[in-house]
């Protein structure tokens, strides 16, 4: 391959892991942090991974949260996915949790990159219906976005940000939101969970979200950026709803 050439994109399954840390466990938290990616080397058939601290309260914000992480795992087979969701890793985060969630999930379309990598759909029949919950119910839409803030964008970037997770948090259709972070302030990401396609529209079209996203493209806020939108096929655990957030002790 060319050197000049973009690599080949990623085409796997997504799991997304959200933890919010009992008090006591926020050290072996923050050690899993540290590690950052390596915490997930051992999985079979890992191609891309990341462990991600976050703002207040979950949110995205310059306040960094004491208790919240979450983890973002692609991998080449279903069977591998799920056997990463079900196993020790998972069940030692959750062990250490006050609220923890899981999701395994076909991605569905993907735009731009993360690492310089771009993602493609999954190579698998969506729906799965062995996957799927029972009672079936209709599949729930996700959307992963992320970038890369050029440091000299950066306070532009964050005097956008207050306005828009508000309206995320109160978005009807959105019945889970989190805003995560590699590195402080310049690399972000928000994972968030729908009911359908019309309510994700109607929030990502519209208000701060969208004046947030056109000044971001329109002055070069980001030297990467990426949009991912999945099928959510099963799901471990839960987390409480946007609008239900609460705010953090003011010692954490």
């Amino acid at each position: 391959m060319n050197s000049t050439e973009a690599p080949e994109a990623l085409c796997g399954l997504l799991v997304v892991a959200l933890i919010d840390y009992q008090v006591a466990h926020r050290r072996w938290g923050w050690l899993r942090l540290m590690q950052g990616a390596s915490t997930l080397q051992e999985a079979p058939g890992l191609l891309f991974g990341k462990v991600m601290g976050s703002g207040s309260d979950g949110g995205f914000s310059l306040r960094p949260s004491s208790t919240h992480q979450g983890v973002i795992a692609l991998f080449r087979q279903t069977e591998q996915a799920l056997g990463f969701m079900d196993g020790p890793l998972m069940a030692a985060f959750k062990a250490r949790a006050t609220s923890f969630w899981s999701g395994l999930m076909s991605v569905e379309s993907a735009r731009g990159s993360w690492d310089g990598q771009g993602w493609a759909p999954s190579p698998l029949p969506s729906p799965l219906p062995e996957l799927v919950s029972d009672p079936p119910r209709p599949q729930l839409l996700a959307a992963l976005t992320r970038a890369s803030i050029r440091p000299a964008k950066a306070v532009a970037f964050w005097k956008q940000a207050p306005a828009a997770q508000d309206e995320l948090r109160r978005s009807p259709g959105c019945l889970l939101a989190m805003g995560l972070g590699e590195a402080p302030l310049l690399r972000q990401c928000t994972f968030s969970l729908w009911e359908d396609t019309a309510s994700m529209l109607a929030y990502s079209l519209n208000g701060a979200h969208r004046r947030a996203i056109e000044q971001a493209y329109s002055k070069g806020y980001f030297s990467e950026s990426m949009f991912a939108r999945m099928r959510l096929l099963t799901s471990r655990g839960q987390w409480p709803s946007p609008r239900e957030v609460s705010t953090e002790p003011a010692h954490a």
